[in-house]
């Protein structure tokens, strides 16, 4: 009787142990990123944080974030991470020093456990920049400047740097850090606001670039996706980050009737909000139909968008408030001498900043 009993219990201890690693090996993540997410699966998460970029990759219960949006989404970014229940990230990548795409970046390096954050070895001197570079200190981070064939793991996926390749380039899209995602058969290609310049370099530079999903640069910017690195990429999929009746007129009717023309599905966080692209390392599962609209943004001038003045026009700034002002609008008047700063740089440029016009003196 002994005998027996004790062979039952050896027998449920056995089937206890089974179902305990069953369940760990689906559920528990390899570190303490702390999401729940099946293993033998990829999750990219195109965050819709209006004109900006923002993204978020989980791989075998690890996590990466490309981008945080702008100054104002910050917590926003915050909030949909631990939705999905990350708590640390493996990798944060900040593609360069324009405002929506690391204005955010303060705030999650500072919620966040971050194993590497990733930046090009290029800075701007801009308020938004400074506090990303003060939160990495206060944290007691140092910023890792990759290098083109650098690769990296991500649980049960890895990725390469295809861009920047040590070359000096005029524009700092061009310097963004572009990274080739890679599970099973499915790649995932993501650049940044790289236009002609950086493009033409990955090309000669004889890197794999080919990619199911091509999350398309500088927010369908005419400045980038050359027909012929479009077909170096080859992508069935495309996504276009980008906001809702945006002052640039992104996505541009240029890049939008290049994707149609060479077949290629296309979503859009303008007018779809955040998507999800699902890996199984074969295939490729969506949380949505690709849009069907193709509709351009606003030409400049008209709707909704900003007007560009001549360069030469001096503008003044509240460096508090990130407001932009006309040297003749009163409220220049109420600010003080420590938050007020007089610049010649263009409209388009000063909002990538995180500035706002000022609605009395700028219409808007």
């Amino acid at each position: 009787m002994k005998k027996g009993t004790t062979g039952n219990r050896l027998i449920a201890l056995i089937l206890s142990a089974v179902m305990l690693i069953s369940w760990w090996t689906v559920y528990q993540p390899a570190d303490a990123a702390g999401t729940r997410q099946e293993r033998g699966r990829v999750e990219v998460h195109y965050i819709d944080v209006g004109q900006g970029d923002a993204t978020l990759i989980l791989s075998d219960g690890h996590a990466m974030l490309i981008d945080a949006g702008n100054n104002s989404k910050g917590t926003a970014v915050q909030n949909y991470l631990q939705k999905q229940g990350v708590k640390k990230l493996d990798y944060v990548i900040g593609t360069h020093p324009d405002a929506d795409h690391i204005g955010g970046l303060d705030v999650v390096i500072y919620k966040f456990d971050c194993g590497e954050v990733l930046l090009p070895d290029y800075r701007k001197d801009t308020k938004t920049y400074e506090e990303v570079e003060d939160t990495l200190k206060i944290k007691n981070y140092k910023a890792v400047h990759p290098d083109a064939g650098d690769k990296y793991l991500l649980g049960e996926a890895f990725f390469t740097v295809v861009s920047p390749a040590g070359k000096k380039f005029d524009s700092a899209n061009d310097y963004s850090v572009a990274v080739r995602l890679e599970y099973g058969r499915n790649h995932f290609l993501f650049v940044g606001d790289a236009e002609a310049e950086a493009e033409q370099a990955m090309l000669k530079s004889g890197q794999n670039l080919s990619a199911d999903v091509y999350k398309v640069s500088h927010h369908g910017s005419k400045t980038g996706t050359s027909e012929e690195f479009l077909e170096a990429v080859n992508p069935e999929y495309a996504v276009i980050s980008c906001g809702e009746d945006n002052s640039y007129g992104h996505p541009h009717g240029e890049v939008l009737n290049l994707l149609r023309k060479k077949g290629i599905k296309v979503f859009r966080t303008d007018e779809q909000g955040t998507i999800v692209a699902v890996s199984d390392g074969k295939k490729i599962t969506w949380n949505m139909s690709p849009d069907e609209s193709w509709k351009a943004g606003e030409p400049k001038g008209t709707g909704k968008s900003t007007p560009e003045p001549a360069k030469n026009i001096t503008y003044i700034l509240n460096e508090n408030t990130k407001k932009i002002h006309r040297p003749s609008c009163d409220s220049t008047k109420k600010i003080a001498s420590e938050n007020k700063k007089r610049t010649k740089k263009v409209l388009r440029e000063l909002e990538s900043e995180g500035y706002i016009p000022c609605k009395n003196c700028l219409g808007r």
